[in-house]
């Protein structure tokens, strides 16, 4: 059968009105690939899901968007991948409900790589954004791609931190993948679909509706190994994420904050109950890497050997908070020079981002 048949009985059969996830693969199980399912007739489907979901199996009323999602799929940077598919990610077969298929935007290949997903607040405060940028730039700066929602706030300060890097970013949308939400943020999923990847198990044309984005989080956690909430109230959809996480068995991390903020009390009561504590991105990729491959190459990819540039830094630095100018004025270095050390530094444990954008030294 012609590849674009094989495509379109998958499409097809994912377009059916209550045919979800678990029934299909239930079909499958039974009768192989989608266009056995339909090659089986009415009847013999009929005795795994009932007459009624048989009958809008076999209507095919969905033709047109089949063939508007085969057209869309034959646009460059464009692809839907099936659960057949060798492009499929291996994490999201992990995962109790993995979609059917997926929408891409972008490089494929990158659903596949170490990854690491960000989430939190769409009114974060601006030292949220801060951190949520400057952390998602060391992971990307250590080989991870960076996971997040394509949301206002933390999710877009994640994304814009990570194509600072080689690891760069997968953002997963609550809509078709075809539609720009929200409106605010158009220019940027076009960048991460240009840079990265954009994700959606969503029909094309789909809209923005309420039930869309819980489904949405299972993927952003699905697909990354850890799940790192940088703000959050205690009502935030981020908590979904990080508990869908758990569930993954992916590990959870929080940024704590002030006792006063109200987006640290959503970070403060994961921390309580077992998520594990991150005060600078070496806390996460230490833990991630312990006993484990799991950045490019063999430990903490970043780490440094202490040259003589990056001890000039630390000794010019001393035991107090110290911020980027003054070390700056102190060592002699452009802010450009010294960013890419103070990173370094970082990563290897030497020394902690603080909030205000002022570091400091470990002991």
């Amino acid at each position: 059968m012609p590849h674009d048949a094989g495509l379109a009985a998958w499409v097809r059969l994912s377009l059916v009105p209550g045919l979800g996830g678990q029934t299909l693969r239930k079909l499958l199980a039974e009768f192989g690939l989608p266009e056995r399912v339909l090659a089986a007739g009415r009847v013999a489907v009929a005795r795994l899901v009932g007459d009624a979901l048989a009958a809008r199996v076999f209507a095919d009323a969905a033709a047109a968007a089949v063939a508007r999602a085969l057209a869309w799929a034959e646009q460059r940077g464009h692809r839907v991948v099936t659960l057949a598919d060798e492009d499929y990610p291996q994490q999201l077969l992990e995962i109790p409900d993995p979609p059917p298929l997926l929408y891409v935007r972008g490089d494929v290949s990158l659903l596949s790589a170490r990854s690491l997903a960000i989430v939190g607040s769409r009114n974060a405060t601006p030292q949220g954004l801060a951190n949520a940028e400057n952390f998602a730039r060391a992971f990307s700066q250590s080989g991870l791609a960076v996971v997040s929602g394509l949301a206002l706030g933390i999710d877009a300060a994640a994304h814009r931190g990570a194509l600072d890097g080689p690891g760069s970013t997968i953002g997963i949308l609550g809509t078709g993948v075809d539609i720009a939400y929200p409106p605010r943020n158009a220019p940027l999923i076009a960048e991460v679909a240009a840079r990265g990847a954009v994700v959606s198990e969503f029909p094309l044309g789909t809209p923005a509706t309420a039930g869309n984005f819980p489904r949405r989080n299972r993927l952003i956690s699905g697909l990354a190994r850890g799940v790192l909430v940088v703000e959050a109230a205690t009502s935030s959809g981020s908590l979904i994420t990080a508990r869908l996480a758990a569930e993954q068995g992916r590990e959870v991390f929080a940024i704590p904050g002030s006792i006063h903020s109200p987006l640290a009390k959503g970070c403060h009561a994961l921390i309580k109950q077992g998520a594990k504590l991150a005060e600078s991105a070496g806390d996460v990729l230490e833990e991630l890497t312990s006993g484990a491959d799991f950045v490019h190459g063999a430990g903490i990819a970043a780490s440094p050997s202490l040259d003589p540039a990056h001890a000039r830094v630390l000794d010019a630095m001393g035991h107090d908070p110290c911020d980027l100018d003054t070390l700056a004025g102190r060592v002699g270095l452009t802010a450009g020079e010294l960013s890419s050390i103070l990173l370094a530094l970082e990563l290897d444990g030497s020394v902690s981002c603080l909030p205000g954008g002022r570091y400091q030294r470990l002991a």
